[in-house]
């Protein structure tokens, strides 16, 4: 697998499929004045397999779509049975809201999905409606439910913790581990992209110091897990007697930079090195150039991209990405 500058392994790929969303959740997206790509800056499924297997071929094994909302992709599916078909992904994932997944799950398990990550901020109906903005708590539970029946497992719970809005639920979203065995993982807010969203997510910023101290006051004392791999972006921990995962995923308080093996794909054909750095190198003019060799200039410009990705990104200095939002980058 490839090796950055710093020789941290780089080997997953997180590719966004589309930078539109049917939520307007309150630490990412305004309710006015956003501009999406069009239809056809976006990568086709041939290209979006053409990135996968270059990247394959010099050593990537992971492979997560994100977006935006990825099932608001018509072709989704077409995208999913094409990475599928690629020799040596080793791990295949997708990132959603669920809102669509209770139709969803079990054709895209049938496509060759693995499992799936969902976003979820709260149990609290009042607290989805008023932080997620566009989606009942009746509609994302039951698309849980459906990846769950179609075998999209194991599970895992993202949920974003604000101040003034679900700082108080964490709780029994931990719970939930007790007689699951899903992963429920605590993300602390990152400033990305300027504007409100950026302002709200310093002003409302909780650290997942303070997170698990809630937790534990409430449930217990939280045991460490061993085992886990060491580019694994949360702190993994489970409650006495629980089936499931807490994880604290913590850009801010505890930054992972050192063991950082990630890589994104924006869904208009960009390398983004580091999701908190405006740092990228264009891949759809090489997709698009029509030579017999692309797939070994995709190739040179991914292993250019890992060669310089940066030693890490500088929160804590009141520095941030700037040109792009998470909804435009992938999570």
């Amino acid at each position: 697998m490839p090796l950055d500058s710093f020789n941290r392994e780089i080997d997953y790929l997180r590719i966004s499929v589309i930078d539109r969303c049917n939520l307007r959740c309150v630490y990412c997206m305004p309710l006015n004045g956003i501009r999406f790509l069009p239809k056809a800056e976006l990568l086709t499924p041939a290209e979006i397999e053409a990135v996968v297997r270059a990247a394959v071929s010099v050593g990537f094994r992971k492979i997560r779509l994100t977006g935006g909302e990825p099932t608001l992709r018509l072709d989704l599916l077409e995208i999913v049975e094409r990475i599928a078909r690629v020799p040596g992904v080793a791990e295949f994932a997708l990132t959603t809201n669920a809102i669509l997944m209770r139709e969803l799950a079990g054709s895209l398990k049938a496509a060759g999905l693995s499992r799936v990550n969902v976003h979820l901020d709260s149990l609290n109906p009042v607290t989805v409606d008023r932080q997620m903005r566009g989606a009942t708590f009746a509609q994302i539970w039951q698309g849980i439910e459906a990846c769950e029946a179609a075998g999209l497992t194991p599970i895992k719970i993202n949920a974003v913790v604000t101040a003034g809005y679900n700082e108080a639920d964490v709780v029994e979203l931990a719970r939930l581990t007790l007689a699951r065995d899903w992963h429920v993982r605590f993300i602390e807010l990152m400033p990305l992209g300027g504007g409100e969203c950026a302002t709200l997510s310093v002003k409302r910023y909780v650290s997942n110091i303070e997170t698990r101290r809630r937790i534990e006051a409430a449930l217990g004392p939280l045991i460490a897990l061993e085992g886990a791999s060491s580019s694994d972006e949360a702190r993994n921990f489970s409650l006495a007697g629980g089936r499931g995962v807490i994880g604290f995923i913590s850009p801010v308080s505890e930054p992972y930079c050192g063991s950082c093996n990630r890589m994104r794909l924006t869904a208009d054909g960009k390398f983004h090195l580091c999701l908190l750095n405006d740092d990228e190198l264009d891949v759809r003019r090489a997709l698009r150039s029509a030579r017999e060799d692309g797939l070994d200039e995709v190739a040179r410009i991914l292993l250019r991209a890992v060669e310089l990705k940066p030693t890490g990104h500088h929160l804590l200095n009141g520095r941030s990405t700037r040109e792009r939002s998470m909804y435009q980058i992938g999570g």
